[in-house]
């Protein structure tokens, strides 16, 4: 069973235990629900206490996680490990690599090597990864080595994106259409009125009459968002084939996670991570 530890701010002298760990150390509703049923999920100063608990400024509080392993089968598979503690994992994602085993990848998916990864380490074979990419998409995926810390987590991770896109764009911009299913595809995407509230922003790095090199903020996070509103704005990513973009030059979309940040869920602090280009984008921007 693992166990988290804060210590009471002064500015929470006075609130309930239950206060706290729901608005400050972000606990989940259902989380702090499981910690009650476990004999000693609740603790201030190492003694036994309840929701209603009142904190002094401090008081050190622990909850209990309850273990949610994954039924992925582990695999030795080399992980590029950019961060790592015990409660998060930041590895860098290869292309061809998909985050969950899917038809064709049920052995070599990100689950199979993380899994592989804790359990050449002796630790919990749990996988939450924070969001996802695509399967030839690259960079940084950030994962919860507990439910407590994939939860604090979610929606509050800043990305950046680069892409590589066809055609000439200079300056930045704002795309906004809305994004659903393309009719008769299950998978394939489109703006279409209907769809989902979606907005990315983009900025050019640099331009070509040809091809412009991206970066990508996202305000929301939709599937295919960036390769969707790049494509239906007349500027697919090159290697793109399921969205139009031209594939001469790479045999995948170009999209990479290049960095990342976020509130670190228990110690609190700004963690700030950076990847750089993959090869094979960047020797297209070598090779002009």
């Amino acid at each position: 069973m693992k166990t988290v530890s804060f210590t009471v701010p002064p500015s929470y002298g006075g609130a309930s235990l239950k206060g706290f760990l729901r608005s400050w150390a972000g606990c989940s509703a259902r989380l702090l629900t499981a910690a009650k049923r476990i004999e000693g999920g609740l603790l201030c100063n190492g003694k036994p206490a309840t929701a209603r608990t009142v904190l002094k400024s401090g008081d050190c509080v622990s909850f209990s996680i309850a273990p949610s392993p994954c039924a992925v089968e582990p695999q030795a598979i080399p992980l590029s490990v950019v961060f790592e503690d015990e409660s998060l994992l930041v590895v860098e994602k290869p292309s061809a690599m998909p985050v969950y085993p899917c038809p064709g990848h049920d052995r070599d998916s990100l689950a199979n090597a993380v899994l592989g990864h804790l359990l050449a380490r002796g630790e919990a074979l749990e996988f939450h990864p924070v969001y996802r990419l695509d399967r030839d998409t690259t960079g940084l995926v950030v994962l919860g080595k507990d439910s407590f810390a994939a939860s604090c987590l979610a929606g509050r991770v800043g990305k950046e994106y680069i892409a590589l896109c066809s055609g000439y764009l200079s300056g930045e911009g704002m795309e906004k259409g809305c994004i659903g299913l393309l009719p008769g595809h299950s998978i394939q995407r489109c703006v279409r009125p209907d769809g989902q509230r979606a907005v990315t922003r983009w900025k050019s790095l640099r331009a070509a009459p040809d091809m412009s090199l991206l970066s990508f903020r996202l305000e929301t996070g939709r599937t295919h968002q960036i390769r969707v509103h790049m494509a239906a704005c007349g500027h697919p990513l090159l290697g793109d084939d399921l969205y139009g973009g031209p594939c001469g030059r790479i045999d995948r979309q170009a999209l990479h996670c290049a960095s990342v940040h976020f509130l670190h869920p228990v110690k609190k602090d700004v963690l700030f991570f950076r990847s750089p280009l993959p090869e094979d984008m960047a020797r297209i921007l070598q090779s002009g």
